[in-house]
């Protein structure tokens, strides 16, 4: 008798996502209470207290259906980055409008462009619509945006750039960019992750919301715990064909709205992230390891052995980064940036595995 098939083979070809190791695992499997975690690109500073009050005010009404389509939430972000509202797109993180960009645009075959080690949601979503991944190697853990334009072709349907790229922080210049678009066709659509981009201060940075106001078919996203974008009317109008009811939750948008009134709290994290960077390229540099300068709140960094032992003994000392080989690239850490002590405490634990090993 033959064996029904009930999934589709694509979906048979998935590897699910593996975040970053949380706290209450690393306790539980080592006996320990004094964690730092620095895996996951979170802001040590914590979330803005005046978004800390908004969810506070928000949470008597958690039992009511929240706003489907985010009305002041929308209404603010159209006003910030000068836009209709009806082009602003609306998620529960930028996970979810990646992944509304496949279930809208892709259809099997289809290409759909990225570096090699990319962030995993571009490669998953293009796989979960029976897309085909194309791996254009990095130059220097930089996109090689030439080598994309020389590859693109009339299947490309999607091309994702992280901008700054994640895990090595190194960003696309407006020069760079403006020579990939000029070998995309019309019928390939440009999709700028700029999750990161608050931490870059680069006057070559590109204004990626600029091809959006000039018509061009490109979407641009930002945000992490709550996930916002800007496209056309007509890529908006499709991905809100697709968006699932209640997406965003009401504590979510209240959350979301003061932090956008909170511009205090933005360059105060820039300052904390710029110091400990400094700090990281030093200490790098001490102990004789290379490492990618950094436009985001993480560093990339070659140990120059295998990952895996390292991050094990960093565990154990209660530290927690992450693993290169999840990018590929398996002599390779991520650092996320945190506080002077947080810092320091990784510093000291790497030393030390490192003069141990």
């Amino acid at each position: 008798m033959t064996e029904t098939r009930l999934t589709r083979r694509c979906v048979e070809n998935l590897t699910p996502y593996t975040p970053g190791k949380p706290i209450e695992e690393v306790q539980r499997e080592f006996g320990l209470t004094d964690i730092v975690k620095l895996a996951s690109n979170e802001n040590p500073l914590g979330p803005s207290p005046k978004a800390v009050e908004a969810i506070r005010r928000a949470a008597g009404d958690v039992w009511l259906y929240p706003d489907n389509d985010c009305y002041h939430l929308r209404a603010a972000l159209s006003e910030r980055l000068g836009l209709p509202g009806g082009q602003i797109l609306l998620g529960h993180g930028s996970d979810e409008l990646i992944h509304n960009i496949g279930l809208a645009f892709l259809a099997p075959g289809d290409e759909v462009m990225m570096c090699s080690g990319p962030f995993s949601q571009y490669e998953f979503t293009a796989k979960l619509m029976d897309g085909t991944p194309v791996y254009i190697p990095m130059k220097e853990f930089r996109y090689d945006t030439a080598a994309m334009a020389q590859r693109v072709s009339s299947r490309t349907k999607v091309v994702f750039i992280g901008n700054p790229n994640n895990p090595t922080g190194t960003i696309v210049t407006r020069q760079e960019l403006a020579e990939l678009l000029k070998a995309l066709p019309d019928s390939t659509i440009l999709v700028m992750d700029e999750a990161y981009h608050d931490y870059v201060d680069d006057p070559d940075y590109p204004d990626a919301l600029a091809l959006v106001r000039d018509g061009r078919r490109a979407i641009v996203l930002a945000g992490l715990r709550i996930g916002y974008g800007a496209t056309t009317p007509e890529l908006a109008d499709a991905l809100e064909r697709v968006r699932e009811p209640f997406n965003v939750s009401s504590v979510a948008q209240a959350a979301a709205l003061a932090s956008l009134q909170d511009g205090d709290q933005v360059a105060r994290t820039r300052k904390v992230n710029r110091e400990a960077k400094d700090y990281f390229y030093n200490e790098f540099e001490r102990l004789g390891l290379e490492y990618t300068p950094s436009y985001a709140n993480f560093v990339w960094v070659d140990l120059g052995r295998e990952c895996r032992p390292v991050f094990a003994e960093l565990l154990r000392r209660g530290v927690i980064v992450r693993t290169g080989d999840a990018f590929g690239a398996p002599t390779h850490i991520r650092v996320t940036t945190g506080t002077p002590p947080q810092n320091q405490r990784f510093v000291a634990a790497l030393e030390e595995v490192l003069g141990a090993g």
